[in-house]
């Protein structure tokens, strides 16, 4: 449900929606609601948005902001993202509160993932 003033959507570009949509079905389990040929929305992931077919992508060294998923273990995650696809850009590191990783998708838009836990 939409909150007055409050977050409610995201959405990212994709160089090629198909392995975008598969690489986070695969990783995270994602369903999609496709809106015509150029465009995908996702929803139930903590925050609901879409991507939309463009020669764009979103890295934070250029200013995007980052998109941070939470993980109860880590390296399973990490596992995941490879197996299915993904480019690891910056591997496990420690930061105050937890590690965390940074990866791209097929489409080179840029996430990372977080744990608090030693796994």
């Amino acid at each position: 449900m939409s909150e007055h003033e409050k977050i409610s959507y995201v959405e990212f570009p994709a160089k090629d929606l198909n392995k975008t949509k598969s690489f986070f079905m695969k990783v995270f389990n994602w369903s999609f609601q496709d809106y015509g040929p150029e465009y995908t929305a996702f929803f139930n992931q903590g925050i609901d948005g879409g991507f939309y077919q463009a020669d764009l992508q979103s890295e934070s060294d250029k200013g995007a902001a980052l998109i941070v998923f939470y993980s109860q273990d880590l390296s399973a995650t990490l596992s995941k993202i490879q197996n299915a696809g993904g480019i690891i850009s910056r591997d496990i590191f420690t930061f105050p509160g937890g590690r965390r990783f940074h990866f791209s998708e097929p489409s080179g838009n840029e996430f990372a993932v977080w744990s608090d836990k030693n796994n």
